[in-house]
């Protein structure tokens, strides 16, 4: 016995059972429901605990006692059961101890709110003795803050105690202070009094405690005082303009006065009117306690008696008594005139005035008593009255018809008279019969296999995954260092979703078809179908051992980025300290999973929770950032397209459906229905409504079914909504089976499931089982179908599986069927499009919470067609669908019969054989629907089919006879179908649910009902939302705010939190979810059973929140998120480098070339041989002029011209590539490795560098030019400082003839521009970590920067007047550095002994794009090669290795492409760009064009040929250049040269760059330079139209190439004595273009070429004086024809220098 653990405030008792006397049976109950040793205060109820299963959580003795098998035959009560205390003998034996004394009844009190809340914000509650408030009785209950509304029941009832909101107190009787309780009160008034708490001390109640409840539901409105100086700031209200007490009962007043007979007051609702009252109201004279009774009287006088006031001068005790004495005493023609609240109020001497108000309206009572019930509460009490039999009388009552014949015999008398017949289960109406036998062995015709259609994404989904995305980099690049990205390479998820069965299914199928598992990496594609289930988790009992399992994962992959995903997160809120784990319900367990240390704690978890009500988790205590909140994107957004022109029907639209005007509305109450109800609940007072709805609802149903077939007599007593949903489910008999769903909403699992008995029960003494399904849906079940249902819907799919059953609603499409669903709450499944009624009557006053009640009309939500949305203010979303549609409906409009009109115009229930007797149901404004079916066209022909792996599509029913196209399948929960259309097979039905999800792997698609010939169109299918039949409670609330009505939006957000304070704004509903979310975080506060309440109470870095209506596709959102953030992990790892093929020559490579690929250096006297090929290959010249040679250029200007006329402008291919340890990286790489070399350390601040001028004479410009280096300390062993004054003489230069293997000798020079963050200038690993010198050449304006992001980086600042200059100035200033440079190195070193022509003369300039580097090796057996990824160190050594390399001028290697697999020759004299080994000694003469922005390096190359110097590329080596989109000359924008900040500069076309001197056109803010270059550009074949496309008469261009554009041909020519040039004998020229040219070009040289009749000229100067000298020096008048209007200048202004130029004409 010393095993028993007794838990704390809990004594161990004895029971006695009447069947076994002679035992004693042990149980632990709460002390605190036992009497003391004077039979005195003990609570009423109970709470224990079973010792031997230890199951805990017991709140009804009822419940233990049916646990512990009493087996008793009367009602269980614990005084007449629990007899003894047990205690343990000397032994440590359980023997009897002391009598249990249930002498004494108990004695309540009810303090009211007049005592306040403690300084925690926790409720307390203080009795005269200032006693503390009592503990909670179990861990599955927190109390409660006083004052919120809805809140626990406060129910005094010597029935089990339902869970108070900690205010019932035990207290010794007073004198004066008690309010005794008439005996039989509920009984014999069919009244339970409410008592709403107002101002002043509640009395004691004694006696029959339990027909009273005590509610706080406006108490805190009354508490106006306590509000805080920052809540009556952003109220804007002050101190003096609070109401007083006279007031606040005024106002009561005029609220109760002005509430319909069956309205409630709320407690929203009247703090607004309070709100409004104190804000607007005038300043009057304050009412005093003399005028407060007649003043109260008056107001109530308006309210025809529902409304009645007392004064008392005692208590208020005295008046509640007095009100209760008279209720008991009432008759029952009294009652009927009895009001429905009495307010009371007590005027003190003092002048203070205590108040409360009584209900007593039979309706009012019930429903604010029910009203403050949680949903477990109430179901429990459900529980409880049927364990009980309190329901006997009830159910007594309904055994009978509503003719009053016995039900059951009625439906024994109709089976035995059909015998072994049943309905026909298809093709026939409901009154032809066939045998058993022959119905279960009906099955529809086979589909035929159809494609399987590609998942796809919707335009909303992928922008709600991208936003996730941007939030996702937003915390990685916060500085907080709460995420870094940069360190993950994969990505992994697990999915929670709620304790349901068919969720799981659902989820796993949408992972399944989403191909995000094979996307990501995880499984292959074989292996993703079996085990999408591995990524989803329910929560309940087991989902502790797979999050353990998923957390190992998480430890032992940190290189991994794990995201969890909570979906439905509002489901289960309640904190793990308080959640109960009993009577099988598991709460609780998402705090425990989600809020576990392990996972706030895992640097490489994310939490993204999903909702569709995330006010649930926005409170002031919220763990998720408002920032890290993303918002479904708006269904009215203008100019967003619908997906596939649909849209989505959601909550707002349901309520504005209600102002359409059309006579069936989508969303009605059940009028006839609400009045059967309120007749039964005043006839059963005791029992709780929703119990009464329950039964009754049962009975409309089977009345209905036997209306419709057997016994239409009692059609009459059938609601006409009923019975039009009933009818929608059997009407499928001319559809080879195919039907509707009817979706009826059950809470209570022990009611859904007296309801599934009683429903197949009439279905099958009816002959229907094989007509239609019943199935009881619920969280803890899969779904259960009987076979021939299946096999209805394998063949309806074709799946030839005799395996398959439906695992979610999905898979029931097109079946008839009642689906009772059940459970809490709904969990988010998906329903199929075939669900047309949802039945939400038994949702009524207990959904007094925003999320209860909102989550319920959820499940109707859907995507619709716009065109049956009778909106007169359709939004130009629906009106932009719409228009499509009418574009089709105008080829079918013709072929339209006249009975589809009339279905446009009633519903099809009006005009079908069994209900047309029973007249309009239009009158009654209940239809079973307010769109058209096509129930009544007969289909006939085979079924075509889907494939049965994995291909699932259900059929949706559309108007007429039109057949509807196949809808394209989603993965998603809430998926967005698009639709395709087969015209050679059209298709009956399509699409699988409302948000168009597909089905498992291993089912079928439905097939599609080929039409008869009348009947083939390819019309799209219209879909509906689905109907919804509300309680008139809950239908109040979802009318439209238009009406004067509080709405669901501005009530409770969920029943777990509660208003922070006594008043507030109202919901703003109309603005945006981001300020409804500002909202309810400022006004909402967590209740102690909230998850979030022991938080933190600062938000998590990690945590996201996705938010979205209903049904709208937040699955697939959150699937696509996975997928980009995978591929943004692996971008972030990858680049993307160009990848073009070189421009190929017709002509074979030279005879005398060598060709061996397998030399490692260069040849000289080879390289010698080889004729330089003059015109550019690389493919980034593609669209450049050509370079004229004697080899044949047909093809590639033919090429040029293609791809120029494909494109339009300059798009180069690119691939990915993943980035090998030998990359360069920009700004955002870090790594531990290269930390200090990118970035500043802690010892060495952002200025730890030195500025030094660098002053050398230009031969070129023939000026000083004054440069200015900054160099970091660490790098200053790089150059040679003079002793005295630091300053700076020159950079150290090796020598030739330095043997250091490892050395690398050439400085790096990387001109860059606009790229401080993108470009790659992190060479740490290129380099392989080895020294190196590395300068950045940048421009003045941009230092600041680069400083700033490359702080140990060399910077090379050009003077500022190069600001504006492209890149051929700073190449150029490179290398005249360099050379000076060199000179100075050869006299330093000289005077240390070394020869001048061994110091090293090579320079690298290369790009800030280059990230990779390849050699080609040669493969096994040396017939193949492969490019493999090498290090710059290697490349450069191996260069600067080779054999008499200070021969050349200039080395290079080849650009990358993926074509170039082959080998072929080692080396080729050609153009080098990109990556330049610079010779500075032998170029000494060759100068890069300064003015230059594009084709620096062509110009460059032919300049170094004519100079007969030696070029050599090694073509076993190629780089890889990273396609950067910012930057570079890309960045310099040409606009107007006088625009406002503000304004938008539009596109300038080329053809305005250049104007007539001295014009008035618009001037431009550009350099010349690039005017005129971008002007020859896309221009030249204005200048020079007979070069375009001849590539046999080029253009004769004189010492500088300038790119013409595609079409024209370029022929370059030296003026240089002794040049290298091409023979141009025979060559006849069509143009001559002279460019700034020098005094070497003469008139005698000129006269050497032959040109065209009608040739161009352009002659470019830099201004018009010198255009007019080089016309006359040049002697060109002789030979070309000039006229003046062929004079232009670049559109700049004078002071920007523009340049000229002269056109004219060869004579």
């Amino acid at each position: 016995m010393e095993s028993i653990e007794v838990p704390a405030g809990f004594e161990l008792v004895g029971a006695k059972s009447p069947s076994i006397p002679e035992h004693i049976l042990v149980c632990a109950v709460d002390k605190r429901f036992l009497p003391d040793e004077n039979g005195k205060n003990a609570l009423l109820g109970f709470s224990g605990s079973c010792v031997g299963c230890g199951e805990r959580g017991f709140r009804y003795f009822t419940e233990f006692s049916n646990h512990i098998n009493l087996k008793l035959s009367t009602q269980p009560k614990k005084q007449k059961h629990l007899k003894y205390y047990l205690v343990k003998n000397s032994q440590g034996a359980l023997c009897k101890g002391a009598l249990i004394c249930w002498k004494v009844p108990t004695a309540l009190r009810v303090n009211g709110m007049a005592n306040g809340l403690s300084m925690e914000g926790r409720p307390t509650l203080l009795s005269p003795a200032h006693t503390n408030l009592l503990a909670t009785p179990t861990h599955s209950y927190q109390p409660s803050e006083q004052g919120d509304s809805p809140g626990p029941l406060l129910s005094l009832a010597n029935q089990p105690a339902l869970s108070v909101s900690g205010v019932i107190q035990p207290q010794p009787i007073t004198a004066g202070e008690t309010v005794i309780i008439p005996d039989n009160l509920l009984n014999s008034s069919g009244v339970r009094p409410v008592i709403l708490i107002g101002q002043g001390a509640m009395p004691y109640f004694f006696g029959n405690v339990g027909d009273v409840v005590v509610s706080p539901l406006l108490v805190s409105c009354y508490n106006c005082s306590q509000l805080s100086e920052k809540s009556l700031v952003s109220l804007g209200l002050t101190v003096s303009q609070l109401p007083s007490t006279e007031t606040l009962i005024l106002l009561t007043l005029q609220y109760l006065a002005r509430l319909g007979s069956e309205q409630i007051p709320l407690r929203e609702e009247f703090e607004q009117i309070v709100l409004k009252a104190v804000l607007c109201g005038p300043p009057g004279p304050p009412v005093s306690p003399a005028q407060l009774p007649w003043l109260a009287r008056l107001e109530a006088s308006v309210s025809g008696g529902s409304v009645q006031v007392l004064v008392t001068q005692g208590s208020l005790g005295e008046g509640i008594s007095e009100t209760l004495r008279s209720l008991s005493e009432t008759t029952p023609l009294q009652q009927q005139r009895l009001p429905n609240y009495v307010l009371i109020v007590h005027t003190s001497s003092s002048g203070a005035n205590d108040f409360c108000v009584m209900v007593l309206g039979k309706y009012q009572s019930r429903a604010l008593a029910e009203g403050m019930l949680t949903t477990n509460e109430f179901l429990k009490e459900i529980s409880y009255e049927l364990i009980t039999g309190k329901v006997s009388v009830l159910a007594a009552h309904f055994n009978k018809t509503s003719l009053g014949d016995d039900l059951e015999k009625e439906l024994v008398r109709y089976q035995r008279r059909r015998k072994q017949q049943v309905v026909q289960p298809f093709r026939s109406d409901l009154s032809e019969y066939i045998h058993c036998e022959e119905a279960a062995a009906m099955v529809p015709d086979m589909g035929s296999e159809m494609l399987n259609e590609a998942f796809q994404i919707n335009a909303p989904q992928l922008s709600v995954a991208r936003s996730l995305l941007s939030l996702v980099c937003g915390i990685a690049d916060s500085g907080s260092h709460s995420l870094d990205l940069g360190r993950f390479s994969k990505v992994d998820f697990l999915v929670l979703v709620p304790p349901s069965h068919v969720l799981l299914h659902q989820t796993a199928r949408r992972i399944r078809q989403s191909g995000v598992l094979v996307d990501l990496g995880m499984e292959d594609t074989s292996s993703a179908l079996q085990k999408a289930e591995k990524y989803v988790a329910r929560l309940d009992s087991d989902v502790h051992s797979r999050m353990e399992t998923f957390m190992r994962k998480v430890k032992q992959n940190p290189y991994t980025l794990f995201v969890l995903i909570h979906d439905n997160s509002h489901v289960d809120l309640t904190s793990s300290m308080s959640g109960s784990v009993s009577h099988s319900e598991l709460q609780g367990v998402a705090d425990r999973v989600v809020n576990c240390a392990e996972v706030l704690e895992a640097e490489n978890v994310l939490v993204l929770q999903v909702s569709s009500f995330p006010f649930t988790l926005q409170s002031q205590q919220s763990r998720i950032s408002v920032n890290n909140e993303v918002h479904w994107p708006s269904n009215h957004t203008p100019g967003e397209p619908a997906p596939k022109g649909l849209v989505y029907f959601g909550l707002k639209d349901y309520s504005r459906s209600l102002q359409w005007g059309v006579a069936s509305p989508i969303l009605r109450s059940d009028d006839a229905f609400e009045r059967m109800v309120s007749a039964l609940l005043e006839r059963h007072p005791p029992l709780h409504s929703m119990v009464v709805r329950s039964y009754l609802l049962i009975q409309q149903y089977t009345e209905a079914l036997m209306a419709l077939t057997v016994c239409p007599s009692l059609r009459d007593h059938v609601t006409p909504q009923t019975l039009a949903m009933v009818e929608c489910v059997l009407r499928c008999g001319g559809r080879g089976g195919r039907g509707h769903m009817l979706l009826v909403r059950v809470p209570s699992l022990q009611l859904a499931r007296l309801a599934r008995e009683r429903l197949e029960e009439a279905q099958e003494r009816l002959g229907l089982q094989y007509r239609f399904a019943v199935l009881l849906g619920g969280p803890a079940s899969e779904i259960s179908l009987a076979k021939h249902f299946c096999a209805r819907l394998r063949a309806w799919r074709g799946c030839k599986n005799e395996d398959w059953v439906p695992l979610t609603y999905e898979d029931l499409e097109d079946l008839p069927c009642i689906v009772i669903l059940t459970g809490k709450d709904p969990l988010g499944e998906t329903f199929p499009r075939s669900l047309k009624y949802c039945d939400l009557r038994l949702i009524d006053s207990s959904y007094l919470t925003r999320t209860a009640l909102e989550q319920e009309v959820g499940v109707a939500c859907s995507y619709v067609t716009p065109s049956v949305i009778p909106d007169a203010m359709a939004n130009p979303i629906r009106e932009e669908g719409r228009r499509g549609e009418r574009e089709e409906e105008e080829e079918e409009r013709s072929a339209e019969s006249d009975d589809l009109q009339m279905e446009l115009e009633r519903p099809p229930s009006n005009g079908s054989a069994t209900t047309r007797a029973s007249g309009s149901l239009t009158e009654n404004n209940v239809t079973s629907s307010g769109v058209p079916d096509s129930s009544h066209k007969a289909f006939s022909g085979s079924s075509s089919s889907q494939a049965e792996a994995g291909r699932n599509s259900s059929s949706v029913f559309t108007d007429s006879s039109t057949s509807p196209h196949h809808i394209k399948q989603e993965c998603d929960s809430q998926g967005l179908p698009t639709c395709s259309s087969f015209s050679a097979l059209p298709s009956f039905s399509s699409s699988s649910s409302s948000s168009s999800s597909s089905s498992s792997s291993s089912s079928a698609s439905p097939g599609a009902q080929r039409p008869t010939q009348s009947t083939q169109s390819t019309r799209k299918p219209r879909i509906f939302p689905r109907t919804v039949v509300l309680s008139q409670a809950a239908y109040r609330l979802l009318a439209p705010e238009a009406m004067g009505q509080p709405s669901s939006g501005s009530l409770l957000p969920h029943g777990d939190l509660a208003w922070s304070g006594p008043l507030r704004p109202p919901v703003p509903n109309h603005l945006s979810p981001t300020e409804q979310s500002l909202y309810y975080r400022q006004w909402t506060t967590a209740r102690p059973q909230h998850a979030d309440y022991n938080g933190p109470g600062t938000v998590h870095p990690r945590r996201l929140l996705l938010s979205g209506p209903p049904q709208v596709g937040k699955t697939g959102a959150y699937l696509q998120f996975l997928r980009i953030l995978f591929r943004m992990l692996i971008r972030l790892l990858e680049v993307d480098v160009y990848d073009e093929e070189e421009i190929a020559e017709d002509l074979a490579e030279d005879p005398e070339a060598p060709v061996s690929s397998g030399l490692q250096w260069p040849d000289l006297e080879d390289i010698q041989k080889m004729t330089f090929d003059p015109c550019p290959r690389d493919a980034k010249f593609r669209h450049c002029s050509a370079v004229y040679s004697d080899r044949s250029l047909q093809r590639l200007n033919a090429v040029k011209r293609e791809k120029c006329e494909e494109s339009g402008e300059m798009k180069r291919n690119t691939v990915s590539i993943r980035l090998s340890e030998f990359a360069a990286h920009n700004a955002f790489h870090h790594c531990e490795q290269c930390s200090h070399y990118s970035e500043p350390g802690p010892a060495r601040p952002l200025s730890d560098c030195t500025f030094h001028a660098f002053t050398f004479c230009s031969s070129m410009l023939g000026e000083e030019v004054q440069l200015h280096f900054i160099i970091p300390k660490t790098k200053e062993r790089h150059f040679v400082f003079s002793q005295q004054g630091r300053h700076l003489e020159s950079m150290r230069l090796p020598l030739i003839s330095d043997q250091d293997s490892d050395m690398l000798k050439s400085p790096i020079f990387t001109p860059t521009m606009g790229r401080q963050e993108h470009g790659l200038l992190n060479l740490y690993h290129a380099m392989e970590g080895a020294d190196h010198l590395h300068i950045l050449v940048v421009k003045q304006h941009e230092m600041p920067l680069y400083r700033k992001y490359w702080p140990n980086h060399i910077l090379l600042v050009l003077p500022a007047v190069f600001n504006t200059s492209g890149v051929g100035a700073a190449r150029f200033m490179i290398k005249e550095l360099s050379y000076h440079n060199l000179e100075l190195e050869r006299n330093r070193l000289e005077e240390q002994g070394v020869r001048r022509q061994d110091v090293w003369p090579f320079i690298l300039i290369m790009d800030d794009s280059c990230v990779l580097w390849n050699t080609r090796t040669t493969g096994h057996h040396g017939n193949s090669s492969e490019v493999v990824n090498v290090s710059l160190k290697s490349v450069l050594l191996h260069m600067e290795s080779s054999p008499k390399l200070s021969q050349y001028a200039v080395c290079g290697v080849q650009s990358w492409s993926s074509k170039n697999v082959s080998a072929g020759a080692a080396f080729s004299r050609c153009h080098l760009h990109d990556f330049v080994l610079l010779n500075v000694d032998l170029t000494q003469n060759v100068q890069y064009d300064l003015n230059r922005y594009m084709c620096e390096e062509v110009d460059f190359n032919l300049r170094v040929n004519s100079f007969g110097l030696l070029l050599c590329r090694f073509n076993h080596f190629s780089i890889m250049k990273k396609h950067i989109t910012t930057g570079g000359h890309k960045a310099m924008l040409i606009k107007p040269k006088h625009t406002s900040m503000d304004s938008v500069s539009p596109r300038i076309p080329p053809s305005q760059y250049v104007c007539a001197p001295d014009s008035e056109n618009t001037l431009l803010d550009a350099p010349a330079q690039l005017l005129l270059e971008k002007f020859l550009q896309s221009c030249s074949q204005h200048l020079f139209p007979q070069a375009v496309q001849n590539t046999s008469n080029p253009v004769l261009a004189i010492d500088s190439y300038l790119d013409l554009g595609p079409q024209v041909c370029v022929c370059y020519v030296s003026s240089r004595p002794h040049s290298v040039n091409l023979d141009h004998t025979g060559v006849v020229f069509s143009g001559l273009l002279l460019y700034l040219c020098d005094s070497f070009v003469v008139s005698g040289l000129l006269k050497k070429f032959r040109f065209l009749k009608g040739a161009t000229l352009c002659v470019v100067s830099q201004d018009r004086s010198s255009l007019r000298q080089t016309i006359v020096r040049l002697e060109l008048e002789d030979e070309w024809q000039f006229r003046l209007r062929d004079e232009f200048q670049t559109a700049n202004c004078s002071e920007d220098r523009p340049l000229y130029f002269l056109t004219g004409r060869h004579i």
